[in-house]
């Protein structure tokens, strides 16, 4: 009885499961929380990729600029979602430039600790490959969008995505602020194309303005219609 005893209290010390979401809420020295206005500034294109970003709280628009000056938006990303992850596949400079779209608070996590916790924590590695992976899944269907969807498909689609629809038990019903130039550089048309789809929209109850935009579930209707 004794040894057993002695069996059971030896498993009840054993170390306790790493909090992947205690993690990603907490700063210390390698990991810090930091707070952006909206409209500020990340990091920039061509600056030092020296850390991984995790959102909290708020939006963030990736974006980059060409030889000419012109800015493609490649992303927009909310709550939940990394960013920042090039250095960690070799990437000396930032790609692009990512800045808040609404206040936001992240978890700046510095390259060194990124790649502890990963080699160490199973939880985390686990979870930050399956984000990977779906982000990866994204691209590939971003891609699809552009190359056989109408600019109205594409912009259904961007709305609903900018409302986080499938990717959580209750989508946002109203999401955060962006001009019809950057939805019109999202999709690939133009600013009077994404006005002439957001009052046909509006028209037809899938989405409305009332303090913000809020976008209806029935959007999907658009995107699935042959």
């Amino acid at each position: 009885m004794k040894a057993i005893t002695s069996s059971s209290k030896v498993r009840s010390k054993k170390t306790p499961a790493f909090n992947v979401q205690a993690f990603l809420d907490s700063a210390g020295v390698a990991r810090k929380v930091v707070e952006y206005r909206r409209s500020e500034k990340i990091y920039s294109q061509g600056e030092s990729a020296t850390n991984v970003l995790y959102i909290q709280k708020g939006g963030i628009k990736l974006s980059v600029v060409n030889e000419v000056g012109k800015e493609a938006v490649v992303a927009m990303l909310g709550p939940g979602d990394f960013f920042g992850e090039g250095g960690m596949a070799g990437q000396l400079v930032r790609m692009g430039t990512a800045t808040a779209i609404t206040p936001a608070t992240l978890l700046v996590i510095e390259k060194q600790e990124m790649i502890r916790v990963l080699h160490s924590e199973h939880a985390f590695s686990d979870r930050f490959v399956a984000y990977m992976l779906s982000r990866n899944i994204r691209i590939e269907q971003d891609l699809v969008d552009q190359l056989f969807n109408s600019s109205e498909k594409r912009l259904a689609r961007t709305l609903l995505l900018l409302a986080r629809y499938g990717q959580q038990d209750q989508p946002q019903k109203m999401v955060a602020k962006i001009s019809q130039e950057t939805l019109a550089e999202m999709i690939g048309t133009t600013r009077s194309r994404v006005n002439f789809f957001m009052n046909k929209f509006r028209k037809l109850g899938f989405i409305k303005y009332n303090g913000g935009l809020h976008i209806d579930a029935s959007l999907l209707s658009v995107v699935l219609h042959e």
